[in-house]
């Protein structure tokens, strides 16, 4: 085995490299030879490629999915945000841009678009959110 000492002004390289004679020494604990003294045919380094690029593939879409889902959750934690909530049935969008001295509640006339009901039973979100979502949402509840 040969040794070489080689000076890194970029500790991301050096990462990298540190990482490649780590996947070296495991190929080798592994197979008993390093990929140069490995005489396989061209056609099966060609399919051990294209497995490894089948793998990357795969591990790419899961990565995309996950930041798909992180995006929903925040998109839906800023829509909660948004909301005024006046009792347990009612709430009301904040408004941003006027100030009007608001009436009582009892007295206010709401017309159509201006008020929404919900009920607990059916949530205007099926899907659930991280317990780390949740803390931030709920700081005093325990998941």
């Amino acid at each position: 085995m040969r040794k070489q000492e080689i000076e890194f002004r970029d500790p991301v390289v050096q990462s990298v490299v540190n990482k490649f004679v780590d996947r070296s020494d495991v190929g080798f604990a592994k197979y008993g030879k390093t990929m140069r003294d490995d005489k396989s045919d061209v056609f099966v380094w060609l399919n051990h490629l294209q497995e490894e690029l089948m793998d990357a593939t795969l591990y790419l879409q899961r990565l995309k999915e996950e930041i798909s889902d992180l995006r929903e959750e925040k998109a839906l934690i800023n829509e909660l945000n948004e909301i005024d909530i006046i009792d347990e049935f009612v709430f009301l969008p904040k408004k941003k841009e006027k100030k009007v001295k608001q009436k009582k509640f009892s007295e206010q006339k709401l017309g159509r678009g201006d008020h929404y009901t919900f009920t607990i039973d059916e949530p205007r979100y099926s899907r659930t959110i991280s317990s780390t979502a949740a803390s931030h949402i709920f700081p005093n509840e325990e998941n």
